[in-house]
């Protein structure tokens, strides 16, 4: 049945009946990919998530899979080779959320990068990151600058860029790894806090007490190896292991905010310097919105709840309308926000933009295993090193042979789609499902993929209204862990930050169904809308303040 929220009880029944090789604390990006290469290894994994699934930093990136232009102005090639080379694994492998389009980086009087250097540098970034002949950048003058986006500003405009960068879905590609994990064996379960470690008589980690955050229960959950996957929260684990010494996380807040497109209709995804403090923004063209950011400031509030504030907003706004002086966009015009926290690896003295986007494995004196640092590209590479660690150590205890890493090679779930560019896949489903609009096909295609057909199937056979919504909340729950109008508004599927207009109308008809479906008490229902409300009026902070 998939990764099904009706088989809870039965997923928490096997986590408290079964001693694991591996229980990966954090169901994130990172977590995930841990799980996946874990179990497509032949161990046997758990996977427990506090919230929802991608709940953090996880939902709220820049959603692009990168290979880090960025940090050749640090100098850091590794970074640049290795995320790179993922873009084309994680093509690959999930060509339904993973898939090149064109970006364009004007170069402007005053900017980080003059015409040689952006040459310069573009052609190393093709080079490190393994990019295909056919993708590979090409120069512009001004004139051919301004004919590919007659928006930029001409007055300081000086000629760009085109070369191509990775769009994706980062909560979808979360799932889409827990999916798989699952099809692998293992166990992953969300609405699931660590509230201790458990050790066994020589004071090493053998597990972690659990609390069920739907019911109430707790219990223990035995493993051989914990690693702490935890993203922001990996130095809250590490306090709970009594090991927080020595290097630790420096949290910063990078925010996005939506506008519609018809409010900034730009022709490509554009790159653009902030030249005021020598950032990068990304604007980027999706649908019917345009989604712009992202700022890098400080952070040290509750990790819990993190939105974008009132400058927040306006840094972004002026960043917009320096490079894009005719559209003169307003706070009125934004219509969703996301913040999300970056957990970088503290260096004194470094500004938050200086700070690298290595990532690195701690292992404590009881042999807790932290997973620190990263970056969504690279969270594949991550999972096959900590548990390479991992594997490592089983093998010096126990009998256990080593396997290598193969999630290289790894169709994600929803990835079958052939030898297809997604836009072909988009038009076949379109031919193939006439009875509905579409856009909303076209939709599906790229949040589902190959799965999409299961979910156009199920709507033909319902005579229900909305029936291509509610088949597609079924599906949630059915093979996606999905409990509530927050896990599938914000996360299955994005609503929240590109269909927000919208919502009022769906909001009441999912949460019926949800509640249905599931056979929720009103107590939990009501607190599952009060979590809702919280994310869905948190977006609109920053506007609203």
């Amino acid at each position: 049945m998939g990764l099904s929220a009706l088989k809870r009880e039965e997923y928490v029944a096997f986590l408290k009946n079964h001693t694991f090789d591996v229980l990966v604390i954090g169901g994130g990006i990172t977590g995930a990919g841990i799980a996946l290469d874990g179990a497509s290894r032949g161990l046997k994994v758990a996977l427990i998530e506090k919230a929802d699934f991608a709940f953090g930093t996880s939902s709220r990136s820049t959603k692009l899979i990168h290979g880090g232009l960025r940090y050749l102005k640090q100098l850091e090639f590794g970074i640049v080779r290795e995320t790179g080379r993922e873009r084309a694994i994680l093509h690959n492998n999930a060509p339904h959320i993973v898939y090149p389009e064109r970006m364009l980086l004007p170069i402007i009087e005053g900017g980080s990068l003059g015409k040689y250097s952006t040459s310069l540098g573009l052609y190393v970034y093709d080079l490190l990151a393994g990019v295909k002949r056919k993708e590979r950048r090409f120069m512009l003058d001004k004139s051919k600058t301004l004919k590919a986006e007659p928006l930029l500003r001409e007055d300081i405009l000086k000629g760009g860029g085109m070369y191509i960068e990775y769009r994706s879905d980062d909560a979808r590609l979360v799932i889409e790894v827990l999916k798989t994990a699952h099809d692998f064996g293992a166990t992953a379960l969300n609405y699931c806090k660590a509230e201790d470690l458990i050790y066994n008589e020589k004071g090493i980690v053998s597990g972690a007490i659990v609390s069920d955050i739907r019911t109430g229960e707790t219990f223990n959950v035995r493993a051989k190896k914990v690693i702490n996957a935890a993203g922001p929260w990996v130095d809250e684990l590490r306090k709970t292991d009594k090991s927080l010494k020595g290097k630790r996380l420096h949290l910063t807040k990078g925010v996005h905010i939506v506008v519609p497109k018809e409010r900034l209709p730009i022709q490509q995804a554009v790159y653009f310097d902030v030249p005021a403090d020598g950032r990068m923004v990304f604007a980027i063209p999706r649908d019917k919105i345009v989604y712009i950011g992202t700022t890098d400031t400080n952070y040290s509030d509750s990790n819990d709840q993190c939105f974008a504030n009132a400058a927040d907003v306006a840094y972004i706004l002026k960043a917009a309308n320096d490079i894009f002086p005719s559209v003169g966009l307003k706070t009125e015009d934004v219509i969703s926000t996301w913040a999300g926290l970056r957990p970088l690896i503290h260096e004194d003295g470094k500004a938050p933009s200086d700070l690298s986007r290595k990532d690195e494995i701690f292992v404590s004196a009881s042999g807790l295993i932290s997973m620190a640092g990263g970056k969504l590209t690279g969270f594949r590479k991550m999972a096959e090193r900590a548990i390479d660690v991992a594997l490592k150590q089983l093998e010096k205890e126990e009998k256990y042979t080593h396997v290598p890493c193969r999630t290289d090679e790894l169709v994600l779930s929803g990835g079958a789609i052939g030898t297809l560019k997604i836009a072909e896949f988009e038009e076949s489903l379109v031919k193939d499902y006439p009875q509905f609009p579409k856009d909303e096909v076209m939709s599906l295609a790229r949040k589902y993929g190959s799965d999409a057909k299961v979910i156009l199937d199920n709507a033909l056979q319902s005579k229900e209204d909305n029936a291509l919504l509610l088949a597609e909340a079924a599906y949630s729950i059915e093979k996606e862990m999905c409990f509530n109008v927050a896990d599938f508004i914000v996360r299955r599927t994005g609503r929240l930050y590109f269909d927000r207009p919208l919502l009022s109308a769906i909001t009441p008809i999912l949460h019926a169904f949800y509640k249905d479906k599931l056979s929720i008490s009103d107590t939990l229902s009501d607190a599952d809308m009060k979590a809702y409300l919280l994310e869905y009026e948190g977006v609109m902070k920053g506007v609203n303040a």
